[in-house]
């Protein structure tokens, strides 16, 4: 079974994201919230990294319970701060709690974090037929300046292409991967 270049067929963690996860369209914001968080964590690292962490992650933020999040104090903070657990970077873990409460924003204005997302595709995935390895496009520079200008940090561009991939908005399986 042929996969996309990147996965490491030696890490089962990888291989099971890829072959279960990656690219599946997802529409619970709960997932979305999630995916959202752990991307941010990334920036700088490898995806792997965090998939290695994903566990931790949930335990430490609460299964992503956003209505736990966006209450986040300074005990919370300094808790997360000292958990080798997890990738342990102030700044991230503040965008997270403001993130958060943004999110709650979008949902009220849109119903749903899924019906924000999705509806800049019309609910469409977008699939690479291209072949090319990109890590930024114009849906997701799109995507990227909206979530700033509502005030969300750690979102930039090839943040979010990474985002629509993992959630299924951009399908960028190779054409030689059984999941094209």
């Amino acid at each position: 079974m042929k996969r996309c270049f990147w996965v490491d067929e030696k890490s089962e963690i990888y291989t099971k994201y890829h072959d279960e996860e990656w690219g599946v369209p997802k529409y619970d914001d709960r997932e979305l919230f999630e995916l959202l968080i752990l991307e941010s964590f990334q920036a700088g690292l490898s995806w792997l990294t965090v998939l290695k962490k994903r566990e931790a992650f949930r335990k430490a933020f609460d299964n992503f319970d956003i209505k736990k999040i966006i209450n986040y104090d300074e005990s919370k903070i300094t808790e997360l701060m000292n958990n080798s657990e997890i990738i342990r970077c102030k700044n991230k873990i503040l965008a997270t709690i403001n993130n958060s409460k943004i999110f709650i924003e979008i949902q009220k204005e849109f119903g749903s974090f899924s019906n924000y997302i999705w509806g800049f595709t019309n609910n469409k995935t977008i699939k690479n037929t291209t072949g090319e390895i990109i890590v930024s496009s114009p849906l997701s520079d799109k995507i990227s300046k909206d979530l700033k200008k509502r005030g969300m940090k750690y979102v930039g561009t090839v943040i979010i292409y990474s985002y629509l991939q993992a959630i299924g908005i951009i399908n960028d399986h190779d054409k030689t991967c059984f999941k094209y």
